[in-house]
């Protein structure tokens, strides 16, 4: 996993320093491969106890989508073959074993379905709003789960900032013991620090900001569908009471 992001981390500050050098020098010929490794080398090196725990919130980050990426999906909310069960079970006038399927299977779907079934044997209005509660912890619990991809996505810059602060506090130390007469190399490791720690933190934010709306936008359409797929499995019970008794 760690070999990954630094993949992936390493392609971003790739088209960060190509684009960086096609603004400054258009007529400039691209750099070279060995030459960009040595530019990312020299990043890491330089990047401070900041930038490594940029580095280590971009790990965390980088599990989180992947994790959501496979869990948020409708086969995984609410799987086809066990709606058909439920169905058949309902079909059948078999709730007992309904209720208790929702009860081995956790998952959104028996969740809510759990719910409807715990409110049997009363009014359909009652019965219906103990599904829509139920689907409301749901959708909670999953907007929960991707906010914290939100969250990251906010303190990696913050992070950033918090470097680029601290290296050039560094920078001005150097001057000022210097007596204000310091040659550039003795300021290059302060300001190395700020402008890769930025650098780290937005590499992080950018694609982690993405994939929360990616993730959310997924959410509302597995929470609108599901919401759908259990309401129409209770639909039968409308109107009448005996049915449910």
């Amino acid at each position: 996993m760690i070999a990954t992001f630094t993949t992936v981390l390493a392609a971003g500050l790739r088209a960060g320093i190509a684009l960086a050098g096609v603004v400054q020098a258009p007529q400039a010929p691209p750099a070279s491969s060995a030459a960009t490794t040595n530019v990312l080398l020299d990043m890491f090196e330089n990047a401070g106890l900041v930038g490594y725990v940029i580095v280590a919130l971009s790990v965390v980050a980088l599990a989180m989508v992947i994790e959501n990426l496979v869990a948020i999906k409708r086969d995984k909310l609410a799987p086809a073959d066990l709606i058909d069960t439920i169905e058949n079970l309902f079909n059948d006038g078999n709730h007992a074993a309904a209720v208790e399927l929702c009860a081995q299977e956790r998952n959104y779907l028996t969740n809510c379905v759990g719910a409807g079934l715990a409110r049997l044997g009363h009014p359909f209005a009652t019965v219906l709003t103990a599904i829509r509660e139920a689907e409301t912890i749901e959708a909670v619990r999953l907007f929960q789960k991707i906010g914290w991809l939100s969250m990251l996505s906010a303190v990696a810059p913050l992070l950033g900032l918090f470097g680029t602060v601290t290296g050039m506090f560094i920078t001005f130390g150097a001057i000022t013991a210097a007596g204000g007469s310091v040659a550039p190399a003795q300021l290059a490791g302060g300001i190395k620090i700020a402008l890769v720690t930025t650098i780290f933190g937005l590499t992080v934010a950018i694609p982690v900001g993405l994939f929360y709306f990616v993730l959310r936008n997924r959410v509302i359409n597995c929470c609108t569908e599901v919401n759908a797929v259990v309401e129409d499995l209770f639909e039968r019970f409308r109107g009448k009471p005996e049915a449910v008794s």
